[in-house]
């Protein structure tokens, strides 16, 4: 026969205390996200991808002042005046260059399998990715302003010292995890610690090529890269020559009406981390909100593009239209491109940066397909340029909505290794 032991009043408050801590290890406490270390990570990243992306641009701004000022026939001087405004128009190539170039973020990801709580990630990625549009902006606006006043190496003077600031602040900011972090809060620690808890963690294994190269989930991310960045291509390099060739107005000439676009998707590009990470408090499941976020960024976008041609109106309105897609295309930073953190998190930073190897592509087929439909045919030549790039964004938008994934994939969980 047993008997029921009554706990003393002492006794019971004891084991209540201990129920509690057992909760707050078990739900993650919020902490402030303000002068936290994860945001000054993110922002560190995002003046790392500010710099990278304005190095690149500049490269392009200032190529046609360089070969002037050391061409034979001329005298040397660091300004771009009297060339033709055309030889501008090879600014709209940079986004093969930067498509290129932008595999290199790849390695971001890493940061933020050990970083980003699985409930921040969006605003923490878009903090850091919204740097590239940042140094567009800001490249276009001031390089050539630069060039002109205090000459074309004053441009790689004063962007190459911005980059190396960020390299410096890189190696004193940047940490593998937030263990080693030697300014984190003891709060915010446990937090990061505690978010991450559910996510599979292993030491390191070998990548499995054969089910990475069978996975549906990773062909869709890296289609729908591919789509976005034909959209992004097109939109970048077709839209200005389509205004200056039917409203004979040249937005190259005016950096302000250049860079607009930029300055505006920053901010959306932002503003869409933080919905993305609203909607999942809201008990949205986290392949919703992705998908959600991926047609936001994609079918707007297109769409506005595929009625400019239907559009009998001003140049302005035009331009309009392009800065409202360039802005509405970057929602799909918390969309797609963060999908690989998702669904393999110990190899996100190897696969973003496959599928941004892939994606990058489109730049180069781009001019091609494009410059083939408006000789072709010169009355309708925009509106095939138009229809083909909504075709392929849908149909990159469509094959990710039916395999695009979130859960993370077998292959990509620990291994045991067993010996016989």
């Amino acid at each position: 026969m047993t008997t029921k032991t009554e706990l003393s009043p002492t006794a019971r408050e004891s084991k209540n205390a201990q129920d509690m801590q057992v909760d707050e290890v078990l739900i993650p406490r919020k902490v402030p996200s303000l002068c936290s270390a994860r945001y000054g990570i993110a922002l560190v990243l995002h003046l790392c991808n500010f710099t990278t992306i304005a190095q690149n641009v500049i490269m392009n701004i200032t190529m046609v002042a360089m070969v002037n000022s050391t061409s034979p026939q001329s005298q040397f001087n660091g300004s771009s005046e009297g060339l033709p405004l055309d030889s501008f128009g090879d600014l709209s190539k940079a986004p093969k260059s930067l498509s290129a170039k932008c595999s290199v973020i790849g390695g971001q990801f890493a940061i933020w399998e050990k970083w980003g709580p699985p409930h921040e990630r969006s605003r923490l990625c878009s903090i850091a990715l919204s740097g590239m549009l940042l140094g567009c902006f800001s490249a276009i606006l001031i390089g050539g302003f630069i060039s002109e006043t205090l000459g074309w190496p004053f441009v790689f003077y004063i962007f190459g010292g911005v980059g190396c600031v960020c390299c410096l602040l890189w190696f004193i900011v940047i940490y593998d995890d937030p263990i080693s972090y030697p300014w984190i809060s003891t709060s915010e620690k446990e937090y990061i610690i505690s978010s991450l808890k559910q996510q599979v963690r292993s030491s390191q294994q070998p990548l499995p090529i054969k089910a990475v190269l069978r996975s549906l989930p990773i062909w869709s991310i890296c289609l729908g890269c591919f789509s976005h960045q034909w959209l992004v291509s097109t939109m970048i390099v077709y839209i200005p020559t389509y205004i200056s060739s039917v409203y004979h107005v040249n937005i190259r000439d005016n950096g302000l009406l250049s860079a607009l676009p930029f300055i505006v998707a920053w901010v959306i590009g932002i503003v869409g981390g933080y919905l993305a990470d609203f909607l999942l408090t809201k008990n949205f499941r986290l392949i919703t909100v992705r998908k959600i976020a991926t047609i936001l960024g994609n079918l707007p976008a297109s769409a506005l593009i595929v009625s400019l041609p239907y559009l009998n109106s001003s140049y302005i309105t035009a331009t309009a239209l392009l800065t409202l897609s360039c802005a509405l295309s970057t929602l799909c930073q918390s969309g797609i491109y963060i999908n690989v953190l998702d669904i393999a998190p110990r190899h996100s930073s190897f696969l973003m940066g496959a599928s941004r190897g892939f994606s990058s592509m489109a730049p180069v087929i781009v001019p091609t397909v494009s410059g083939f439909l408006l000789s072709q045919d010169p009355e309708f030549g925009w509106r095939n340029v138009f229809f083909l790039l909504f075709a392929v964004n849908l149909s990159g938008l469509i094959f990710y909505l039916i395999f695009g994934e979130a859960d993370v994939q077998d292959w990509a969980k620990e291994r045991k290794l067993t010996r016989l």
